[in-house]
């Protein structure tokens, strides 16, 4: 199984011939999309789910989109699931976990949020739930208004998982920013962690 990065949150997960791609925002390269036929959403935020780009793709190929319940409103071909659904996307095993964004400020943005475990691979969309479900390769949270150091370090100690990469990295700096917090997180993680570039991909044993 091969994990490949995309810019901020978006990844995709591959196996042969099956491709399913996760959270492909605004910022999402083309690329991304490639032989892909199944696509993840945790959210409605366009940092994790570029609704004009995946309606088009939509309409000239089978596409099989998976997203909770107010995604719909932006892409009306999407199945809905909610936390504690088991299925299959791309042949791949699928636990949907969580079920709310992590809070900003005074409640906000107080919208739903699924994490993805994808055959032992956890991707949290904007949370740092820790779910019942065995995780092997955690995509850890780097960045964002609601986003703590602290307690990403924390959620990666607590699933312990055999490795760990960072996404949601688009609003950190290349040169500061990254180093920042890959040193904090090789440090004091408690798992084996490691950037993927972007575009590139690791090989998931």
């Amino acid at each position: 199984m091969r994990l490949t990065k995309f810019t901020h949150a978006c990844v995709r997960i591959e196996n042969g011939d099956r491709r399913l791609l996760i959270d492909p925002g605004v910022w999402t390269e083309a690329e991304a999309f490639d032989g892909v036929t199944d696509i993840l959403i945790t959210h409605e935020h366009d940092d994790h789910v570029d609704a004009e780009r995946i309606n088009e793709l939509t309409a000239t190929r089978q596409l099989q989109i998976f997203a909770p319940e107010p995604v719909l409103a932006l892409l009306p071909t999407a199945t809905v699931v909610g936390a504690g659904d088991e299925f299959k996307a791309a042949g791949f095993e699928v636990t949907a976990v969580g079920g709310q964004h992590a809070e900003i400020i005074d409640g906000l943005p107080g919208c739903t949020n699924l994490g993805y475990v994808v055959d032992g691979v956890y991707h949290p969309g904007d949370s740092y739930f820790v779910p019942e479900t065995p995780v092997t390769t955690l995509l850890v949270p780097a960045s964002a208004p609601w986003a703590k150091h602290r307690e990403a370090i924390e959620m990666t100690r607590a699933i312990a998982p055999l490795r760990a990469f960072p996404i949601h990295d688009r609003m950190l700096s290349t040169d500061v920013g990254f180093a920042n917090f890959d040193a904090w997180m090789d440090f004091k993680s408690e798992t084996t962690y490691a950037r993927i570039a972007l575009s590139e991909s690791a090989d998931l044993d």
